[in-house]
């Protein structure tokens, strides 16, 4: 039976050698060894940012350091490739950062949302950071429309939970996806996780934390169950190579 994998980050680079220049951290690395491929291969997809060439550049950059053959898969200004045959052959999956709404709606648009499933279920390792982690869950608070966050709902819920990004770095994101779990806007179980960590999913159990790099177990970034218990929203800190 094929297991399908998903690691949802805030990270996965780490400052490169030299200035706008970035390499893969551990838990990417991680990933990579989870394909078991000695060359893996990559699809770097950045929809949410516009597709921009500096960024991809810097994506092929570290993931080629890594010792991965490389692709791109691009929605502007038009499908770079046909989305099932790019997706379904890549060993890991990459997306990137920005706006998860765009994102959202273009790879609606394009069928790249049946695409990233039929991908998963196949095996490919489905992985991303920020808008690349909120997307394979069923809801979270984004920015997308604007400075103040605002919840999205119609994440393709490959997960079936709600989703925190960017949880230690910006002062929104706790209070209002704790309102939002409590009103009922989202779903009443969320996992998040602080800049530098990822969650790995099994099919859809939450399996272990990783990061970036080695952290602090007790006072470092970490990750987050966080669920509506009668009325009262609880968190529980999970620490960075603890299990769920």
């Amino acid at each position: 039976m094929t297991v399908k994998r998903i690691l949802a980050t805030s990270g996965g680079f780490v400052a490169g050698p030299t200035q706008d220049t970035v390499r893969v951290g551990d838990m990417l690395l991680d990933a990579l060894g989870r394909t078991g491929k000695t060359r893996p291969s990559v699809c770097v997809v950045l929809t949410a940012s516009g597709d921009p060439d500096s960024y991809y550049a810097r994506c092929f950059e570290a993931f080629a350091t890594a010792g991965c053959d490389i692709r791109q898969f691009r929605l502007f200004p038009q499908p770079s490739a046909d989305p099932m045959e790019r997706l379904s052959s890549a060993d890991l999956v990459w997306v990137g950062g920005g706006s998860v709404a765009n994102l959202l709606a273009l790879w609606r648009l394009h069928h790249v949302d049946d695409a990233m499933r039929a991908a998963w279920e196949k095996g490919v390792i489905l992985a991303g950071v920020s808008a690349g982690s909120l997307c394979w869950h069923t809801g979270g608070t984004t920015d997308s429309f604007g400075q103040s966050l605002q919840p999205i709902t119609n994440g393709l819920g490959l997960l079936p939970y709600a989703n925190g990004v960017h949880y230690d770095a910006e002062a929104q994101r706790r209070p209002l996806l704790e309102q939002l779990i409590r009103e009922g806007t989202v779903d009443p179980l969320a996992y998040c996780t602080d800049d530098h960590v990822g969650v790995w999913y099994e099919n859809t159990d939450p399996t272990e934390v990783v990061a970036d790099r080695a952290m602090d177990p007790v006072k470092g970034p970490a990750a987050y169950r966080v669920e509506l218990q009668g009325d009262d929203v609880v968190e529980t800190r999970v620490a960075v190579g603890e299990s769920f």
